[in-house]
Parts: C-alpha cells; structure tokens; sequence
C-alpha cells in the first residue's frame, strides 16, 4: 500500500513540473536583429541619391569613346550590350549576361576560350560598373569600412573604403576603392582606385557634369594617373594642391532610356 502512495505522488509532483516548465518550443523567440554597419548606411544613402529602386528595373544605352553601350537590370538578372570596333576596325558585338558571354566579329560568332570569355566580359563589366556607381556597391561581395569624414575645398565628405571578396568578386577582386561621398548631396564626388592588371596602377577621379536621365544619376569624370605606391586616401589633398596629371575624360554620352 505504501508504494502504491508513493507512486502516487510521484506522479501528481511530475506533472505538477510540468505545468510549471513549459517546454522550449511554446517559449516565442525574441527577433535577431542585425547592426547594419555605418559604411552600408552611408552606400546605401548614396545608391538612394544616384537612382535607388531604379537601377533595379532600368533599361539604357549610351555611348563611349564612340562605341554603343547597353544595359538592362531586373533585380539580380542582367544583360549588357557592347557595338562598336576593335583596334584592327572590325566591329564587334558583345552580349553578357550572368549566365554567359556571346561575341560576334563582323556578324560572325566566335568561339571563345575562358580566357577571350574573361577579357570580353571584363572589358564590357568595366564600363558598365563606372557609368552605374554606386548601384553595384550593394552586392554581397563589396567589403566597405567607414574611413570618417574629411574635407575637399571645404566641403564635408564621407569616405568609404571598398575591397572585394574573391567569391564573386570577379577577376579584379583584389582591386582597393576608395569613395569621397557628399555629406550634404550623398553623390560620388570623388573615387580612387589601385589596380593591379596589365603592370597596375593608381587612378584618381573626379566627377563632373552630372545628369538626370528619368531618375538616374549619371555624371563624367576626369581621369587622373597617380605614381604607384601613392596612398589613395591622400589623394584628394594632392589634388587640392595641383600635384595630379590628367591621363584622360571618362564620359558617357547620349544617354537615353529604353522602353
């Protein structure tokens, strides 16, 4: 009898504990919530400031030291375009997409190896990043730091230091940026760049004649060659002092929207 009690409490204290320890998966969890670093807000103001939401549903061409460019966004998908002549006068028809590279040489296709892939894409990848800035400074492989503010014929400017991861940073990921932003506009005043294909190199760039085109900012730059080993966050105090030699004019020219 005196077992069959104390089964009996045992089993009115069990569920007793029960009742006062629901289990783990009643319990709500509490949302994560994710810092989002002073670098991204300050791109991210900056892609707001240039086109924003636009740039993930746009359709443009332009032209380029005399050749046609095109490109087309839907979110993560993409398609540029490239016509115009090589160096020899044979025209050149290059199509890229996320999924491939297709090239035609006076209307005949070629078949390319990985490496005329690789050049063709870079070539045409180039052209389309520096006339879109800062639209693919979002992408997950863009590494951004906050370097603080400074000054540049006394206007006020954020500067933001980019590097690339190698996975899915392209072919150039090991290139440096460096972005002077507007701390009044949050437009790209301002970049510099250290380069390391064909030798390597420094360029600083200084943005000029800037354009609305339904919504999207787009603006020219002139090119500056700095010497190699030049620090690029000193650069805007050697151009403040003249110091910098114009190597070329990056503009972009009839813009036009496509429907």
């Amino acid at each position: 009898m005196k077992r069959v009690v104390n089964s009996l409490m045992f089993i009115v204290l069990a569920v007793f504990i029960a009742c006062s320890n629901p289990p783990n998966k009643e319990k709500i969890s509490e949302p994560i919530l994710q810092e989002i670093s002073k670098a991204d807000q300050i791109i991210e103001a900056s892609i707001q400031a240039h086109g924003g939401e636009l740039y993930n549903k746009a359709h443009y061409q332009f032209t380029f030291r005399g050749n046609l460019y095109r490109f087309k966004t839907n979110k993560a998908a993409f398609e540029y375009e490239f016509k115009g002549l090589n160096k020899d006068g044979d025209s050149i028809h290059t199509l890229l997409t996320q999924n491939k590279v297709q090239v035609w040489m006076n209307n005949a296709k070629l078949e390319l190896n990985e490496k005329q892939k690789m050049s063709y894409s870079d070539n045409l990848n180039s052209v389309i990043y520096f006339a879109t800035l800062p639209h693919k400074l979002g992408d997950y492989s863009v590494n951004k730091v906050y370097e603080g503010k400074t000054t540049i014929f006394n206007k006020t400017y954020e500067v933001i230091k980019v590097t690339f991861k190698q996975d899915g940073g392209g072919t150039d990921f090991d290139d440096e940026y460096y972005y002077w932003i507007n701390a009044e506009t949050m437009l790209i005043d301002y970049l510099a760049y250290k380069f390391h294909t064909n030798g390597g190199g420094i360029r600083f760039r200084v943005a000029y004649h800037p354009v609305k085109v339904e919504g999207i900012h787009f603006q020219d730059y002139v090119n500056y060659k700095v010497e190699v080993g030049t620090a690029l966050k000193k650069l805007p105090f050697l151009y403040e002092k003249g110091m910098l030699q114009e190597l070329s004019r990056i503009e972009t020219e009839n813009i036009i929207q496509i429907n």
